[in-house]
């Protein structure tokens, strides 16, 4: 029996306010779950970061508390930190087969060895410290996705992970709706439910409809197919492969992650690609235009994907030619529109036709829209709500279409990264926060670049930089040569040799002055030196680079 005292801990420590980065903590006196441990990909103004990971300083301080890692499917967005997070605290993992192929394959890359994965099939139950936590067969866009109901001493916590509603599923396997209804008969204390798609009304469409428009799309095509799509989407890879099979072509897998996670797939037996169908990127020239589909990676039009190499000629092994039929099979995540538009004009200059989603079906959203989370809200029936993995206006919509289908609103919690949400049997609050935000990765370099680095980086980027380099006497403290002033990023200094002739006296007066008057520290030269020709600078041509006077004493 739970003690009077103890009460239930929901700690979101990514995922909130934004999609992506998804973590959450657990917490039920000694005992700590995590569930997933996801990254997100830089915003614009992190200038140079890799990706983002979430701070666990938190788990860190309560690591013999944590039993173990449980993940809820294979996405980037949920479990792309786990090699960062285990290298500093190592405790067991949990997941799905395919799930934990791929985190394997990410631990290789990263040379980690000493883990401890255990797989747990979808409907099977595991037991950590005082949880008990049954695994949910659900629909999205990678297979071996889960829910999981947590049931704890104070009541049953539901996680829906990213889900969707679809009756007809590539791989047969519909969504275990008969246990959410058996778990919302015996009660459920919490849900924390995806609001990524809370936006929009009605259903998602089935992943069967874009099999549909590839089979339409390939019965006409006369040239090269390229598809390009999330390499984790493998329901999707399938029909392309499927398409492919049906119209005699042959299969080429290009990008780096595509491969990885086709191989995967194929050995665990995620994908079912009959013998003789791909074949190697360099055979590719054996075989006419018209019997090859081409799989590619940089549906966001990354810079460095192999979509966008294709389209600026830059690919090693394949070269655009006019009349391919490229297929975008992929919506732009929000802020990528740019990109994306970026990559479509290269194709359609390049000479290839290109469909996109504006064009035709060949996307589905892998998320719930608001009739589907209706139905999950109905089916579990639960006490209180927490809306995740959203921006803030997802969150509040979620909120919103909870208190519709009768919730109180102070049984609602929007909460933000760091919240703690403490439960008991009938009650819930949001009592306190712990640290949370993001640690940015560059490199290998893991949290070393903060808000300071990135703020001289953007000044950098923006301004230039001026370094003014000067000689003086270490006895008698003058000149003994320069001022010397190198631009970077900021004038050309060919053009402009009157503005660096004339920012070389200001400096030399600069100097003159502080000889006068028997300046001699490098803190105070260097103070002087940067105000004068910043005010100078700002005055001739408006602008402020970066100024770094160096002193050599000699």
């Amino acid at each position: 029996m739970a003690k009077k005292s103890s009460k239930l801990k929901i700690i979101p420590l990514g995922g909130l306010y934004e999609v992506g980065k998804n973590i959450t903590a657990i917490e039920y006196e000694d005992d700590i779950i995590v569930i997933d441990c996801g990254l997100i990909f830089p915003e614009d103004e992190m200038l140079g970061i890799d990706v983002v990971i979430p701070d666990i300083t938190y788990l860190l301080k309560n690591r013999e508390k944590i039993k173990g890692i449980v993940l809820t499917h294979g996405h980037e967005d949920h479990i792309g930190a786990l090699p960062y997070v285990l290298k500093k605290i190592n405790v067991p993992i949990y997941g799905t087969k395919l799930t934990l192929g791929l985190v394997e394959n990410k631990f290789k890359e990263h040379n980690i060895s000493n883990t401890i994965l255990n797989v747990v099939k979808a409907s099977q139950s595991i037991k950590l410290g005082q949880f008990d936590i049954e695994f949910i067969r659900t629909s999205h866009s990678i297979p071996d996705s889960v829910a999981l109901a947590i049931h704890t001493p104070v009541g049953t916590v539901v996680h829906t992970g990213d889900f969707k509603v679809d009756y007809t599923p590539i791989n047969g396997e519909v969504m275990d709706f008969h246990k959410l209804s058996e778990l919302g008969k015996k009660g459920v204390l919490v849900l924390l439910a995806d609001s990524t798609n809370v936006e929009r009304p009605g259903y998602t469409m089935s992943e069967k409809t874009v099999g549909d428009t590839f089979k339409d799309i390939f019965l006409t095509a006369k040239q090269r197919i390229i598809v390009a799509t999330f390499a984790s989407n493998i329901h999707r890879v399938q029909q392309v492969v499927n398409a492919a099979v049906l119209f005699d072509r042959k299969v080429v897998v290009s990008g780096r992650s595509m491969v990885n996670v086709v191989k995967v797939a194929t050995d665990l037996g995620y994908l079912d690609v009959p013998e003789g169908t791909l074949i190697d990127i360099n055979d590719m020239h054996r075989y006419p235009d018209n019997k090859i589909v081409v799989i590619t990676t940089g549906s966001q039009g990354e810079p460095m994907s192999a979509l966008a190499r294709i389209a600026s000629s830059d690919h090693r092994k394949m070269e655009l030619m006019p009349g391919d039929l490229v297929i975008i099979s992929a919506s732009p995540i929000p802020g990528n529109e740019k990109t994306v538009a970026k990559v479509i004009n290269q194709l359609f200059k390049r000479g290839a036709n290109v469909i996109y989603e504006a064009l035709a079906d060949v996307h589905v959203s892998g998320h719930a829209c608001q009739e589907e989370l209706k139905l999950m809200h109905s089916l579990l029936k639960p006490k209180f709500f927490i809306p995740v993995h959203g921006e803030y206006r997802h969150l509040k919509q979620h909120a919103g279409l909870a208190h519709e289908l009768g919730m109180p609103k102070e049984n609602i919690f929007i909460a933000e990264n760091g919240s703690i949400i403490e439960f008991t049997k009938d009650s819930g609050a949001i009592v306190g926060s712990v640290p949370a935000g993001n640690i940015l990765v560059d490199g290998l370099g893991v949290g070393d670049v903060g808000n300071i680095v990135l703020r001289d980086r953007k000044h950098l980027s923006e301004d230039g930089l001026i370094v003014v380099v000067v000689t003086i006497s270490k006895q008698e403290g003058y000149v003994i040569s320069g001022p010397d002033i190198v631009s970077r990023g900021f004038v050309y200094v060919r053009e402009s040799e009157d503005l660096m002739e004339e920012a070389r006296t200001i400096v030399r007066d600069v100097l003159t002055e502080c000889e006068k008057n028997k300046i001699t520290d490098w803190a105070t030269l260097k103070s002087s030196i940067k105000d004068a020709l910043r005010n100078f600078l700002y005055e001739k041509i408006k602008r402020n680079p970066m100024i770094l006077p160096i002193i050599m004493e000699v």
